[in-house]
């Protein structure tokens, strides 16, 4: 089902990675890296569904070429340890259809983000079938106007006047200059290094020491970079995603939904990982007692309702007579039986089955992991060996240095990607972080040590059809001394009768669980053992039934009236 996943990261160069080897990577294509010459080509990896770039109307119209892009990006930044990217990483309903995840995105992006002037490169993902999700990668500087790049951070200068100090710029500490407004600057005063400004030092004659004037240790950030960087900001948009997806999901007619806050902030205690009290709710809403205790105590009262059935059965076989009635009345007891036990074996076979659907992905997901976490510690070894190489690699071996820079490029996107997929798949398995994986290798025991159980008790009620089979056919060989046709007049005469007393005595055992549905198969199964004519119900009778199931639920009492055959 819809999972909410919403994975921020920023790309730098502090941390290794380009703009140019992440676009390359996530779009499968080659694109040379003009800031350090190094080709990046991804055009053998698997699984991009779709890529779009999307910009607003002030960027250049060359700018829709990703490689044009990004080495634009990588030409503004200086700095060996810039940030050149916002990446966003989300998992895509698997409720919708490609199309379906296109329009989302697209209406996502513009209406975040290209509406605010930023540019977005997107792309689809899905290598496997069961794990379609998106990357979008976003630019960080504004733009101006005219399609340039504004500023992340401007020089702020620390300036006095009349013994008060205020941060300027270059352009707002230009008018106000002639007011009287100084930078300063730091003078040798004794041993002593002082900021002052000039005209102060110039009275006691100070030497300057440098002609770098004081200023703010990071400068003054962008308004529009610190409201993208605020943490205000990265809310607004992890929930305008849930909202944008939820909205899309509610057009495709999809009951699912996602939810971008947090289990504190939903008002759920539990932490966000697999317990019982998820998989027995879910378990539970198809109709299957998942719980341990609770299926313990439904075993019992299965084993009471079986011996009370056997009980009855065997008084009225211990006082056989040849007489129609009495023998009408016990094969008809038997065949209530039978009917009792083709439901418990249903429903054990339905419950079986709710739990194999819910413990395949599981496992699967267990096992993906795994291999997950294997790959990651491989190459984050070998990234390890090959930046070692590069760091004892002449300088003007260029060749070489290309080659390992492209190889460290290529691992360190590929275990971005295996990250990635791990924090997508803790999500799906409901694990908060990796050290709940505990719990989910504890859920898989705990659901095939049920499965164990409820193998055992489908045998128990085939053994027990096969027992009332024989005891029936017992009762056959002394019908033969009375009338055949009365004797089954006499039967379909208290059968109505036996299988009510049958829902009743499941009714008892399974609760809210007992499923009309399930009853009904199992009358087919009993009329295929005896040989009679399989009931075939009319459109009608299955909505009369609909109805008494409705009402039942809401406390009203109708009294339901199965069609004669």
């Amino acid at each position: 089902m819809a999972i909410y996943h919403l994975e921020a990261k920023v790309i730098s160069r502090g941390a290794g990675r380009s703009a140019v080897a992440a676009s390359a990577y996530m779009s499968c294509s080659e694109i040379l890296n003009d800031y350090d010459g190094v080709q990046h080509d991804y055009t053998r990896k698997q699984g991009l569904v779709w890529e779009q770039i999307f910009l607003p109307d002030n960027a250049p119209e060359e700018w829709a070429d990703r490689s044009t892009l990004w080495n634009a990006v990588e030409s503004a930044e200086k700095a060996k340890d810039s940030r050149l990217a916002r990446e966003f990483v989300v998992a895509l309903p698997i409720e919708l259809k490609s199309e379906q995840w296109r329009e989302l995105l697209t209406d996502y992006i513009q209406s975040n983000f290209v509406s605010k002037g930023i540019c977005a490169d997107v792309c689809i993902h899905d290598t496997d079938g069961h794990n379609p999700h998106a990357h979008i990668m976003l630019t960080v500087r504004p733009l101006n106007e005219n399609g340039t790049w504004q500023y992340k951070t401007e020089k702020e200068y620390l300036c006095v006047k009349n013994g008060e100090e205020r941060g300027l710029t270059a352009t707002e500490f230009k008018p106000l200059k002639n007011e009287g407004w100084e930078k300063q600057y730091p003078y040798k005063v004794g041993k002593k290094k002082v900021y002052m400004s000039t005209s102060e030092a110039d009275k006691q004659s100070y030497e300057r020491v440098n002609k770098y004037p004081k200023s703010t240790k990071y400068g003054r950030q962008n308004p529009l970079t610190e409201q993208w960087n605020s943490e205000e900001q990265l809310l607004l948009w992890r929930k305008n995603w849930a909202d944008t997806s939820n909205l899309y999901l509610k057009k495709a007619h999809s009951s699912e939904r996602i939810d971008h806050r947090s289990h504190n902030e939903r008002g759920i205690e539990e932490q966000p990982t697999v317990h019982e009290g998820v998989f027995s709710k879910m378990i539970e809403e198809r109709g299957v007692l998942s719980d341990r205790a609770k299926l313990n105590t439904q075993i019992k009262a299965d084993n009471a309702l079986l011996k009370t059935l056997k009980k009855e059965v065997q008084r009225l076989l211990n006082v056989i007579k040849t007489t129609i009635p009495v023998l009408a009345e016990a094969m008809e007891a038997i065949r209530r039986n039978i009917l009792v036990y083709c439901y418990q074996q249903n429903h054990i076979r339905n419950g079986k089955s709710k739990y194999m659907d819910y413990l395949k992905p599981i496992k699967q997901g267990l096992t993906r992991y795994i291999q997950l976490n294997g790959e990651i510690k491989k190459k984050t070894t070998e990234r390890k060996i090959i930046q070692s190489k590069k760091k004892a690699t002449s300088i003007v071996n260029l060749p070489k240095q290309h080659s390992l820079s492209r190889q460290i490029a290529e691992l360190t996107e590929n275990l971005e990607e295996l990250h990635t997929e791990k924090n997508m798949l803790l999500r799906r398995l409901n694990c908060g972080d990796s050290k709940a994986i505990g719990n989910v290798r504890k859920e898989i025991s705990e659901v095939e040590n049920t499965l164990k159980i409820l193998n055992q008790q489908e045998m128990k009620y085939t053994n027990e059809v096969s027992t009332a089979l024989e005891k029936f056919a017992e009762l056959e060989l002394q019908s033969t001394e009375v009338d055949i046709a009365e004797l089954k007049e006499k039967r379909l005469e208290i059968r109505t009768d036996k299988e009510k007393m049958a829902v009743e005595h499941i009714k008892t055992t399974y609760g809210k669980h007992f499923s009309y549905d399930i009853f009904n198969d199992s009358k087919q199964d009993v009329a295929k053992l005896f040989g009679e004519e399989i009931e075939k119900r009319s459109v009608i009778d299955r909505l009369a039934r609909n109805r008494q199931v409705i009402a039942e639920k809401s406390g009203q009492k109708v009294k339901y009236k199965e069609q004669e055959r």
